[in-house]
C-alpha cells in the first residue's frame, strides 16, 4: 500500500505544471561588450533590472557583436521566437518591417532632444501597434544609433558636390540608397561585420554613421576625412517577440518595460554625449573632421530629402511619410 501511494504521489507530481519555471530572454545586441559601448551599457542595466525585479523568474542572456547572426538572421529570430529580444539599427528592423525607413529620411530635427520627444510620443505606440501586427514584434522602445555623419579615405566632403563619383557603404535599407545617389555617390549594401574589410580593401571610398559605430569598429583606421552634417538621426530599437511578451506575467511585463526604459535612457546618453563632441573625438583619433556651416547643410538638405521623402511616400507608403512629419511637426519647440 505504501508502494502505491509513492507512485500515485509521483505520478501526480509529474503531471503538475512547472508554475514556477524560469524564463530565458535571449538578448541580442550588434556592439562589443565593453563598458565604452552604449548598446552593452545598456543591456547589462536592463538583465539586472529584470532579474532583480521578478525575484529571477527571468533568466537575461546577453549576446553581444553579432553572437546571434547578422542583420536578418537576428530579426528573423526574435520574429520566429528562437530571440526574444534583439536591439538593432534601422536597416537590420526594415529586413521584417519596411516601414521603419521613414526614419532614414534626412534632416529631419532640430536636436537630439526634438528626436526624443518624437521617439516617445504616441507616433512610437502607433509604430509598435503596426510592428506587431505585420511582423509578429513589439517595438518597446528607440534609442540613438547616433547622429550619422560621411567619412572617407579620398578627400575632405563640403559640398555634396565633393561626393560626387564615391562609392559609399550603407546600410542594408532602401532610403540609405536613395540618400546616397540623391548626393551624387554610389550606394553599396554591405553587412556591418564585413564593413572594416570592406573600407580597408578599398571594395567602398567610404562610409556613413555616427561616432559610436566609428569608434566600435575602428573605422578611423582606414577613413582619414569626417563631414559632420548629421545627415540622418539613426536609431537602435528595442524589439521583443510578442508571444514572449504577452507570455509574461504583469510583474514580467513591467520588469521588461521599465529595464527597457532604464536601458533606452543609458543609451541614449551616451550615445548623445559622443555625438555632441564628435570632431573632437574623431580628430584625437587621427581623422580630419570638418563641420559644415548652415548654408552648406542647407545644400545638402535641399539635394536629399526631397527625393528621399518621394521615395519614402512611393515604396513605404504616404501615410507613414505624413504620420512622420505630423509628430516631428507636433514635438517642435
Amino acid at each position: 500500500m505504501k508502494l502505491n501511494l509513492l507512485a500515485l504521489g509521483a505520478v501526480l507530481f509529474m503531471g503538475l505544471p512547472a508554475a514556477h519555471a524560469q524564463k530565458v530572454l535571449k538578448y541580442a545586441h550588434f556592439q562589443p561588450a565593453k563598458e565604452d559601448q552604449p548598446k552593452h551599457v545598456a543591456a547589462l542595466a536592463f538583465k539586472e533590472h529584470v532579474e532583480k525585479s521578478t525575484n529571477g523568474s527571468i533568466k537575461v542572456e546577453i549576446y553581444p557583436a553579432g553572437q546571434f547572426g547578422k542583420d536578418q538572421q537576428t530579426m528573423e529570430g526574435v520574429k520566429l521566437g528562437t530571440l526574444e529580444l534583439a536591439v538593432a539599427h534601422d536597416g537590420a528592423v526594415a529586413t521584417i518591417y519596411k516601414p521603419i525607413g521613414v526614419l532614414g529620411i534626412p534632416f529631419l530635427y532640430e536636436s537630439h532632444e526634438h528626436a526624443w520627444r518624437v521617439y516617445d510620443s504616441k507616433w512610437k505606440d502607433e509604430a509598435s501597434a503596426d510592428m506587431v501586427k505585420k511582423s509578429g514584434i513589439r517595438l518597446l522602445g528607440l534609442a540613438d544609433n547616433g547622429v550619422r555623419h560621411f567619412t572617407n579615405s579620398l578627400r575632405p566632403i563640403q559640398s555634396p558636390a565633393d561626393m560626387k563619383g564615391m562609392k559609399i557603404r550603407i546600410q542594408p535599407s532602401p532610403v540609405y540608397k536613395a540618400l546616397v545617389e540623391s548626393l551624387g555617390a554610389s550606394a553599396s549594401a554591405i553587412p556591418w561585420g564585413e564593413l572594416p574589410t570592406a573600407l580597408q580593401q578599398k571594395v567602398v571610398d567610404g562610409q556613413e554613421n555616427g561616432v559610436t559605430n566609428i569608434i566600435a569598429a575602428s573605422l578611423y583606421q582606414s577613413q582619414k576625412y569626417a563631414t559632420l552634417d548629421g545627415h540622418v538621426w539613426s536609431i537602435h530599437a528595442y524589439m521583443v517577440n510578442e508571444r514572449f511578451y504577452q507570455g509574461l506575467n504583469p510583474t514580467e511585463k513591467k520588469a521588461v518595460d521599465e529595464a527597457t526604459a532604464k536601458a533606452v535612457a543609458i543609451h541614449r546618453k551616451m550615445t548623445s554625449d559622443q555625438d555632441k563632441n564628435a570632431k573632437s573625438i574623431l580628430e584625437k583619433l587621427g581623422m580630419q573632421a570638418y563641420v559644415p556651416t548652415p548654408a552648406q547643410i542647407g545644400e545638402f538638405r535641399k539635394l536629399a530629402q526631397p527625393p528621399v521623402k518621394e521615395w519614402a511616400e512611393k515604396e513605404i507608403g504616404k501615410d507613414y511619410v505624413d504620420n512622420l512629419f505630423k509628430a516631428i511637426e507636433a514635438n517642435r519647440k
